[in-house]
């Protein structure tokens, strides 16, 4: 039971990122890829019927973890207490940018959000990647469970009692951040027409080849730093399928942005993220939040709840998951094809 509500985390977390990654990519770019009013409206446009629904599956695996995973949920969020701070006040000045610009005509007001709604979304992008980083590179957890971590200490990732910024987490900041710029890039040219759909396309291409070199830097990085990782591919071949999927999801993103095909391309920087997510969660497990003392790990084990949580549990989130798949179904096919500002919207 223990590994299904693994599987299911992880599943709700790589949903948030090929979903909400998108808009999080839009906003980090869209003061460069978009010139002027309108086209700053419609890429606004494009993500306006989905961005909220979109951040429902990080709030909805943080509720799976509170039952599912209670220790690690209690572990992680006093440990990242403050980036977690940063993190929720980033997401509130992203969305209060997202709804607020329009209220007011005025250029002033409407640059004002539309600076938030960058910082909001290129700083969230980087936030998640060094809390990734963290966590394949571990944590300084004690023998109770416990552990904070400051901003930064002496920057060696292979410190006893490491800070949240090192080199090594920095890198896989800006491989994410990376990632969804090239994720959001592709979605504004899926959605979009004319100038703006070739602009993106062109900042797809140039970012997904800084892409192929971050990745072809961050993948060695990860096991140098956690070469314990590898035993997880030793011990189970068949998980060399999923970084085989990240390999073809990036040479698929170069390739259909290179040829002009933004579907193709949003569909190949998705396979990508799934891809990477994947293999991370492949090589971390049985782990949950490994531990700079690999003896202090917290894993599907000794962090799960009881058995009877876990079986209650999984009926009423089977429930819950099929209800926002069929919403999700509902508000993608409803929005689907390119926006214009003719429509109703942001």
């Amino acid at each position: 039971m223990e590994t299904v509500w693994f599987i299911a985390v992880a599943l709700m977390i790589t949903v948030y990122v090929l979903l909400d990654g998108f808009d999080l990519g839009a906003g980090a770019i869209h003061p460069f890829v978009a010139k002027g009013e309108r086209e700053r409206r419609l890429v606004l446009r494009s993500i306006g019927p989905v961005w909220d629904g979109n951040e429902v599956w990080i709030i909805a695996a943080g509720g799976t973890l509170f039952f599912a995973f209670p220790l690690l949920y209690a572990s992680g969020f006093s440990g990242f207490y403050l980036p977690l701070f940063v993190v929720l006040w980033l997401l509130i000045i992203r969305g209060l940018s997202i709804e607020l610009r329009g209220h007011i005509e005025n250029p002033l007001w409407a640059s004002f959000w539309d600076a938030g709604f960058f910082l909001g979304s290129a700083l969230l992008a980087v936030f998640f990647g060094v809390a990734l980083g963290n966590v394949v590179r571990g944590v300084p957890l004690n023998e109770d469970g416990d552990f904070f971590q400051p901003l930064w200490t002496d920057f060696n990732p292979f410190s006893e009692n490491p800070g949240i910024i090192d080199p090594y987490t920095v890198l896989i900041g800006v491989l994410a951040l990376t990632t969804l710029i090239v994720h959001g890039a592709n979605w504004i040219a899926l959605k979009t027409e004319d100038e703006l759909n070739a602009r993106a396309l062109r900042f797809s291409r140039a970012f997904s080849l800084a892409l192929v070199l971050l990745t072809a830097v961050a993948t060695p990085a990860t096991f140098w730093v956690s070469p314990w990782m590898l035993e997880s591919f030793s011990e189970r071949p068949y998980g060399y399928v999923l970084p085989l999927v990240a390999a073809a999801g990036l040479a698929g993103t170069v390739y259909f942005a290179f040829r002009g095909r933004d579907r193709a391309a949003f569909l190949s920087s998705g396979a990508y993220i799934v891809g990477m997510l994947t293999s991370t969660v492949f090589a971390v497990y049985p782990n949950v939040l490994p531990a700079v003392d690999p003896r202090n790990s917290l894993t599907i084990f000794n962090a799960a709840s009881s058995d009877y949580s876990q079986a209650v549990g999984l009926v009423w989130w089977s429930i819950g998951m099929a209800l926002a798949a069929v919403y999700f179904v509902v508000i993608y096919r409803l929005f689907r094809g390119k926006v214009r500002l003719e429509d109703e919207g942001y």
